[in-house]
Order: structure tokens, then C-alpha cells, then sequence
């Protein structure tokens, strides 16, 4: 993931990686590949000199179709940790191991609120700009929009994950960081071949299962994605010919 996105930094840094639409209340956001990296630093630095995560350790991501998913799954794979997502049941059986942290939405609070005596509940408001809820949270959960600010720009993981070192947790079992970036991974199963550069068009979640796929393409093959949420098709239509996506995913 590091080496992925530095290369992408030094062969085209203001280009659009990652533009999201929210129909549902008109937003638009585009993060450029150094805006990204950008985030993911802060998030990964949030992550590890905040909470204290460790390679290895899982982070359950309980977002909707975000910006700020795709934020979160960088910032795990920089450090090493393994992403998992949430079940119709917490964590049935080994394809969803016990988390060392939780990140969420506000529709996640009533779940995830309760385990924050025991471990690091992350919540993100999802309002603009990534800021902090307007209203209180519930004792012990941490606000991202408060805690992601002053971290720094930058982020080295201080032990680098390794190609055999688990990335992601799918109900089929685990995937490893050679496996999440190669063009044959489980992850990405189904993903059609590319030259490179292509802008992609999605309404599938990146922080799921069968969404993951639609992060992991652009950031592989040096294109990048039109994420949206709540359109119909001919909005869909519409936003495919404006931001002039080559191809739907997911």
C-alpha cells in the first residue's frame, strides 16, 4: 500500500483519485492522490500513536459508502493491520476475528458504543470536511473529527508489513498483502484487466466485502473513482458523463 501510493505521488500527485457523491444531500468531494495520502497518513498515525495498534492487529470498519472508507482501508494496510467488517453477528467464527479497535458511522453507535470500555471505538460524524460530531458521543468513544487534526503529515510504519502479512479478513478467509495488490487476488476476484489510468464509476461500498475490489483497482493500475451514493440511473448516467468515467465497477 506505502509503496503504491508514494509511486502514484511521484508520477502525478494533483490528479483525482477518489471524487464522492452523496445524493442524498447534494455533497461532492474529491481528495487528489496527495490530499489522499494525506488523509492516510493522519488516519494511520491516529491508528497507531493514538490507540497504540500494532501489525497485526484487526480494525473492523463499520462505514457506509464514504470518502472516508477508503481513507481508513489505507491507513490499515500502511500500518499492518487487518481490516475486517462487520457480520449479521459479531464476529462469527475465524473469518472475522475479534477487533483491537472499531471505526464507524453515527448509524454504528448503538453497536459499537458499548465495547469502548474495552477497546478504541472510532467514530466519524461523515458531516463535510471530516468534522467532528455536533453532539456529544457516548462515554469512551473518540471522535475522528476531533483526534485526526494534529496528526502528522506523514506517516512511516516503523514495521513495514510484508507480502505474507494478513490484510483482510472475507468470510473465505484471509487475504495477505501480495494477495490484496495482485490483479488475481481474492479481494479483487472478478476485477477485469486494465491498462492503467482508467476512471472508474461506482455504487458499491469500498469498506465491504464485495465493494473492497473497487478501491484496490485504481490505486493498482494508477486510475481513479467516482464514488456515488443514493442516485438513480439516470443520475448515474449524468455524473458517468461529467466526471467522464470509462467503466462502471462493482
Amino acid at each position: 500500500m506505502a509503496d503504491l501510493l508514494a509511486a502514484e505521488l511521484r508520477r502525478e500527485p494533483g490528479r483525482p483519485f477518489l471524487t464522492w457523491y452523496d445524493e442524498t444531500t447534494g455533497e461532492r468531494v474529491e481528495l487528489s492522490v496527495t490530499t489522499y495520502a494525506n488523509w492516510v497518513a493522519k488516519t494511520a498515525s491516529l491508528l497507531v500513536e493514538e490507540h497504540e495498534l500494532e501489525k497485526g492487529d484487526t480494525l473492523l470498519v463499520d462505514l457506509p459508502a464514504h470518502w472516508l472508507g477508503p481513507v481508513f482501508l489505507g491507513a490499515a494496510w500502511s500500518a499492518g493491520l487487518v481490516v475486517a467488517f462487520p457480520a449479521t453477528e459479531p464476529f462469527p467464527g475465524a473469518a472475522a476475528p475479534s477487533p483491537a479497535a472499531v471505526v464507524c458511522g453515527p448509524a454504528g453507535l448503538d453497536r459499537w458504543a458499548p465495547l469502548a470500555d474495552e477497546l478504541p471505538v472510532l467514530a466519524c460524524s461523515l458531516l463535510p470536511m471530516g468534522v467532528r460530531f455536533a453532539e456529544p458521543l457516548p462515554a469512551g468513544v473518540h471522535d475522528v473529527g476531533v483526534e485526526v487534526w494534529g496528526q502528522p503529515d506523514a506517516f512511516t510504519a516503523w514495521d513495514p508489513p510484508s507480502g505474507d502479512d494478513a490484510a483482510l479478513v472475507l468470510d473465505d478467509g484471509s487475504v495477505t498483502q501480495d494477495e490484496l495488490w495482485s490483479p488475481w487476488s481474492t479481494a479483487t476476484a472478478g476485477r477485469s484487466s486494465s491498462t492503467g489510468g482508467d476512471r472508474l464509476l461506482t455504487v458499491a461500498n469500498p469498506a465491504s466485502p464485495p465493494g473492497v475490489a473497487t478501491f484496490v483497482e485504481p490505486l493498482v493500475t494508477g486510475g481513479s473513482l467516482v464514488l456515488v451514493s443514493g442516485a438513480e440511473q439516470p443520475r448515474l448516467d449524468a455524473v458517468a458523463q461529467a466526471e467522464r468515467t470509462v467503466r462502471r465497477v462493482g
